[in-house]
């Protein structure tokens, strides 16, 4: 079957476009993204849509930022399309609003589609994602922590938005692009490692194709969709659940705070993955703006049994047994509540020189460079005792990782004669017993610390000539 009958029978299966649908095609200049507009120019063309035009979104994060929107412009102006484009100053944005430059970038794109949709009176906006895109998605949330909502991956359709290739692998689609022919623009971001997608395409990935299974790609995409068709089932049940066992609040607080309030034994007898899901959106309606994760809905999983603790708090609530009830209460906008405690939840994530790292459950990112000659730095950088720190790149020898303390770690604070527990340290620098497990450590390959990022540099590691080879570590909040 030839790529654009298989994009046709995708589509219908998934019920993607109606006939006479008016689309419009996100075009970025890639391969995949031009393959979805000449596709979707040929399915117009054999009247199963109306393409009603190309539309490109400029995040000016690239020097060729520019050359892309030209080069899509004249794209559209080939085919015979409407051009539709804004763009926007995306890191400037994620500084603005704290937040990652990934996050903001997708915020500002997904807006940009809406808008441009009305704009067109449009029906429905096509991205051109494919199933090589669906693995890269399952594993990075799997290696980030997901269950059956998060390694669902992509959807074919999620609301006004369509993937109509995610069932094309990436090669076939530039493969059929060689016999047009068609030509197209690769994104040089696409080779920096410091960027998790890239390094799960780039290294991940052919390691598993070349070491485990030839067609992980397809496997992987594959249990996206088995994951995809567990979670909408678990969703109606779990709903189903949430009706049977919601009762009114046990109590009327004089404050008014929000309250959800649960048979006990209902839940007890449900189910305990359909009694997660509920707990778990049940508490992000009371959190707000705090992300609620596995520990915590598990916590309040634990207040069920009659055995299990009267009450814990958790990210804007406190979940207490009262009577038969599970009771859920809000706290009042400002209040600061007991925190959760959090098991250790290790992790060890290399760190490429240069590159960067998200730390997980931290907040952080973790990066390491390589300064120009001459760079100019701020006197605790020496020490590290801020959020940068210079270290002797000759005495690291060869790769960098970041993890969170182990039980014994010690290492050579500067000016310390030997070496010293980190625990003692924390303890020295006031370090709170409930953020220690979170405080980012570099460590070489031997694992031997290298920086307790924020806080202070091994001594060992420390510069002492302007003419040692030097690395820059920082420490960043996204």
């Amino acid at each position: 079957m030839d790529l654009l009958s298989r994009v046709r029978q995708f589509v219908r299966r998934h019920d993607l476009v109606r006939p006479g649908a008016r689309v419009l095609a996100a075009v970025s200049g890639g391969s995949d993204s031009v393959a979805l507009a000449h596709v979707l120019r040929e399915l117009d063309a054999a009247g199963d849509l109306r393409l009603t035009g190309l539309i490109h979104f400029n995040h000016q994060l690239r020097p060729s930022a520019g050359d892309d929107e030209r080069f899509v412009a004249a794209l559209a102006a080939s085919l015979d399309l409407p051009f539709v484009v804004d763009r926007d100053d995306v890191a400037a944005r994620a500084r603005r609003e704290r937040r990652s430059i990934e996050d903001a970038a997708r915020a500002a794109r997904y807006e940009f589609f809406e808008r441009a949709r009305l704009q067109t009176a449009s029906d429905l906006v096509a991205l051109g994602h494919t199933r090589d895109d669906q693995a890269e998605t399952v594993l990075l949330r799997m290696v980030r922590g997901a269950g059956p909502r998060g390694l669902a991956g992509m959807y074919p359709q999620k609301g006004c938005i369509v993937r109509p290739l995610l069932g094309c692998r990436r090669h076939e689609l530039r493969e059929w692009l060689a016999e047009r022919p068609a030509s197209f623009v690769e994104d040089e971001s696409n080779q920096d490692a410091a960027i998790p997608r890239n390094r799960v395409r780039a290294e991940l990935l052919p390691l598993l194709e070349t070491r485990f299974n030839p067609s992980v790609v397809d496997t992987l995409a594959d249990e996206a969709d088995v994951a995809r068709d567990a979670w909408q089932w678990m969703e109606a049940a779990a709903e189903a659940l949430r009706a049977a066992c919601a009762r009114p609040p046990d109590v009327n607080p004089a404050d008014e705070v929000a309250q959800r309030a649960f048979d006990r034994a209902g839940l007890l007898a449900a189910p305990p993955a359909l009694a997660r899901v509920v707990l778990w959106r049940a508490m992000i309606e009371l959190a707000g703006a705090r992300p609620v994760g596995f520990e915590h809905v598990s916590a309040a999983l634990s207040v069920l049994s009659a055995d299990g603790p009267p009450a814990v708090d958790a990210p804007g609530q406190r979940a207490q047994r009262i009577g038969a009830s599970l009771v859920l209460t809000g706290r009042r906008p400002g209040a600061v509540g007991r925190p959760l405690p959090r098991p250790a939840n290790l992790f060890r994530i290399p760190l490429s020189i240069p590159g960067e790292v998200l730390v997980p459950l931290t907040g952080y990112v973790v990066s390491v460079e390589v300064p120009a000659p001459g760079a100019a730095l701020d006197e605790r950088a020496w020490l590290g005792s801020g959020p940068v720190a210079a270290v002797r790149g000759d005495v690291v020898r060869g790769s960098l990782a970041v993890r969170n303390r182990r039980p014994g770690d010690r290492f050579q604070p500067v000016g310390f004669d030997g070496q010293k527990k980190l625990q003692d340290f924390f303890v020295d620098r006031k370090v709170a017993r409930a953020s220690r497990d979170r405080v980012p450590l570099v460590v070489n390959e031997a694992d031997r610390i290298v920086w307790v990022a924020g806080y202070g540099i091994d001594g060992a590691f420390r510069v002492t000539d302007p003419a040692q080879v030097v690395l820059i570590l920082k420490l960043r909040q996204v």
